[in-house]
């Protein structure tokens, strides 16, 4: 009797075995998954060729003296006044960029309309009314190095080199507006500015850019208009200017990299 139990029992625990096997092997085989890819960054180069457009307000200040007046020489300070107006033109450029320092050489050209005039002081009489200075300011150009920190796609930079304005000079009567004199100059000076600019889209970037030009004092001879007198006179000018800018950038999209 026990020997029957006993082998009752070994029966019953091989029995449940075979199920349990039987149960585990019918069940499905977990799935594999694959690793995610690891993650990749995208960084903004900003080195390659560029040409873009440019708008803004500039003022220039002029500061006049007479040298002589009629052919007698005659010294005097006339005072200085503003210029200002609206300025336009456009950038053409390359940069590199080595880590997040970025590195440049740009050539701007631009009209501009940079107007402004005072009466002359210590004013003195000149028939038929006091006398006018005028000062105009119509182009300049801007021929820079750059160099920049970049955070991605914003970069700031500062430029500095040299620059070129175009001027026209007149004298007119107080009363009626009448030209006596006038000349035309072009001088050479240095400039210094800073910008900041956010690249938007892969090859297109906006910023908004600071320039200060240093010019030398010019004499300059002003021829005399009908019914006018020339005079000799002893200019100086700076010029200050405020832009916004978009360029685009020739070459490939944003670096990537992981």
């Amino acid at each position: 009797m026990k020997k029957l139990s006993l082998l009752s029992l070994t029966v019953a625990a091989a029995t449940g075995a075979m199920v349990v096997s039987a149960s585990a092997a019918d069940m499905a085989a977990r799935p594999y998954t694959k690793a995610p890819p690891p993650a990749v960054a995208t960084v903004y180069d900003w080195s390659g060729f560029y040409i873009g457009g440019n708008a803004g307000y500039g003022t220039t200040r002029n500061c006049w003296n007479f040298v002589s007046f009629a052919g007698a020489p005659f010294t005097a300070d006339q005072g200085c006044h503003d210029s200002d107006g609206i300025v336009a033109g456009g950038q053409v450029g390359y940069r590199w960029q080595s880590n997040a320092f970025v590195f440049g050489l740009e050539a701007q050209g631009n009209w501009a309309d940079l107007d402004g005039s005072r009466v002359s002081s210590p004013a003195f009489v000149v028939a038929p009314g006091d006398l006018t200075i005028n000062s105009r300011l119509r182009a300049f150009g801007l021929f820079t190095g750059q160099v920049g920190y970049a955070w991605n796609n914003v970069l700031l930079y500062v430029k500095g080199g040299a620059a070129v304005v175009d001027n026209r000079y007149f004298h007119t009567f107080t009363a009626g507006n009448a030209l006596i004199n006038s000349t035309d100059d072009t001088r050479w000076g240095g400039t210094v500015g800073v910008g900041m600019e956010f690249g938007f889209a892969p090859n297109w970037s906006f910023g908004v850019e600071y320039n200060h030009i240093f010019l030398e004092r010019d004499t300059l001879a002003f021829a005399a208009a009908p019914a006018g007198v020339a005079t000799t006179n002893s200019i100086g000018q700076d010029v200050d200017l405020v832009t916004a800018r978009i360029n685009y950038r020739f070459g490939g999209p944003a670096a990537m990299r992981y």
